[in-house]
């Protein structure tokens, strides 16, 4: 059995150096709930600077016609050698800004040519906005293939009018080496990407990826849409985050308009929240031992995902929770009975899940598929800030229900389980222990659910308004940044998925693995496709 730890540790309030340097730019008032600056090329620059040094953390990177936008974040600094973390102060514990460059030359100095991690980050960019990194070492396209009708769609749109030339794969040099095309038509129901393996014999030299072809134009529709509008298309970013993505783009709103959400309505989102981090974990656990031919897992697996879901329709109308979660609070409250089939379904899960974990523990030969297979680096976890169980299964921490935080977590006792092992076998402890984890977080809900309304109405602009919302999903962390018109309309969104900072790191974590042991990495990481083609 692996073993699990926690972190702890009272905050250490110490100067923030990231915020000293933006505080050198123009802040822009209406952006809340954190700082955003209009900066200038050297301030920039130190902020490439510290990321590359890990002095901070890229969270996000877009731009729009004209402007390039960087999303970092501080951590505290937290003493080493407790079990468990706190009760968190409401205002969270690091520093969060957006830094935004204007680029009246149509380029910007590359983040990714000191910090690898904003590399598919500044490609897209280019794609959809036909900003230019300078310096940038991989110049190629990444979400555009050469078959929308129109080059840089967030940008100045033209028409195509030459093919895009092939795209080129890199090279690997060596004697005996041979490639393997995968995708992007994959067997069984998955959506599409293409992974280009190098191999020795059996053994991966190299594996390369490449995405994009399920993007959705998201953000290109997001343009000019009502509120209403804008949250069904933000729940379906990738929809088996439908309720992680609501909450981050209500929670958007909510800042960018300065509106009050009711108490219950935060109790609700928690509850739906877990519940899909629930079902979600049920549902990879059981999948991720089908990869290493172990079905019986996934069949138990499945009937408690199955569950879970049959709950949250009962509850809330929708086995995936889609559309329930609004700007200013929850679309239904819980019915009469719902208290009543949420506790039976927590305490069928708890029966029917220890015996699994028993199960999966005590078979040898699954535990020689996923012990020591697919490792991933924790400096390069550190180095990518990778979030979610990939992030905690290499010792990375990082929960956005602590920090930042948001209601009501802040009112819940809860723990962050972490791992070091970093490999398959991790990663399934991690969702074990997160799967425990949301059981309790349910109980509590249920327990000291507060009375009153669940949804109230949004304070109206009479100016435009910006608002950004960090939301922990069961990938990881979601990022939503908006920026409202006077009218109430978007004027711009931009979301961000965690699997942006976890598909280059699956790339790391097959090397030297044999080309069989891949469908058990890639299930065990569980990208978003969807998510991250926006």
């Amino acid at each position: 059995m692996s073993q699990c730890c926690w972190v702890e540790g009272d905050p250490v309030n110490a100067t923030s150096v990231l915020l000293s340097i933006l505080n050198a730019g123009q802040p822009v008032a209406e952006h809340r709930p954190w700082l955003r600056a209009v900066v200038t090329s050297e301030i920039w620059n130190a902020l490439i600077q510290g990321l590359a040094e890990g002095t901070w953390t890229l969270l996000g990177l877009w731009g729009e016609a004209g402007i390039v936008h960087l999303a970092a974040y501080e951590a505290p600094i937290n003493p080493p050698g407790a079990s468990r973390l706190p009760p968190l102060p409401k205002e969270g514990w690091g520093d969060f800004i957006v830094a935004s460059l204007p680029c009246p030359d149509g380029q910007f100095p590359s983040v990714a040519r000191l910090h690898p991690p904003a590399q598919r980050l500044e490609r897209t960019i280019a794609d959809l906005v036909g900003l230019r990194p300078v310096g940038a070492a991989d110049p190629r396209p990444w979400l555009d293939h050469g078959r929308w009708p129109v080059v840089h769609p967030l940008g100045t749109v033209t028409p195509r009018t030459d093919p895009q030339p092939p795209y080129l794969f890199l090279t690997a040099e060596g004697e005996g080496l041979h490639q393997i095309p995968v995708g992007p038509v994959h067997a069984g129901i998955i959506e599409p990407g293409h992974f280009r393996f190098t191999a020795n014999g059996e053994a991966v030299v190299r594996l390369e990826q490449r995405l994009g072809y399920v993007h959705k134009g998201i953000e290109s529709l997001l343009i000019g849409a009502t509120l209403e509008r804008a949250a069904r298309l933000i729940g379906r970013v990738s929809g088996d985050s439908t309720v992680a993505y609501a909450l981050a783009f209500a929670r958007a709103v909510e800042a960018a308009t300065e509106t009050v959400v009711p108490t219950r309505a935060h109790w609700l989102r928690a509850l739906m929240a877990e519940l899909e981090r629930l079902a979600n974990h049920c549902g990879d656990i059981g999948a991720i031992c089908n990869d290493a031919a172990f079905a019986l897992m996934l069949a138990h697996c499945a009937v408690l995902r199955e569950q879970v879901l049959r709950a949250s329709a009962a509850c809330f109308g929708h086995r995936l929770l889609m559309d329930c979660i609004i700007p200013g609070g929850v679309v239904a409250d819980l019915p009469t009975d719902g208290v009543k089939i949420l506790r039976a379904l927590v305490a069928d899960i708890r029966r029917q899940f220890p015996p699994l974990i028993d199960l999966y523990d005590n078979t040898a030969s699954l535990q020689d598929r996923t012990v020591n297979t697919g490792f991933v680096k924790p400096s390069l976890i550190k180095q990518f800030g990778c979030g979610g169980t990939i992030g905690r299964a290499g010792g990375r921490a990082f929960d956005a229900r602590r920090d930042p935080g948001y209601p009501p977590y802040d009112q819940l006792e809860f723990e962050t389980p972490v791992l070091t092992e970093s490999d398959v076998n991790a990663r399934i402890w991690l969702r074990i222990h997160e799967v425990e984890q949301s059981l309790a977080l349910i109980d509590q809900i249920l327990e000291r659910l507060p009375s009153g309304a669940v949804r109230g109405e949004l304070n109206r602009l009479d100016q435009p308004g910006e608002g950004m919302a960090l939301v922990e999903g069961f990938r990881g962390d979601i990022l939503v940044w908006l920026r409202l018109a006077a009218d109430g309309t978007v004027a711009r969104c931009h979301p961000r998925d965690p699997s942006w900072f976890q598909w280059p790191l699956l790339e790391a974590a097959i090397e030297n693995n044999i080309v069989a042991d891949f469908p058990l990495c890639n299930k065990s990481f569980n990208g978003s496709y969807s998510g991250h083609d926006l």
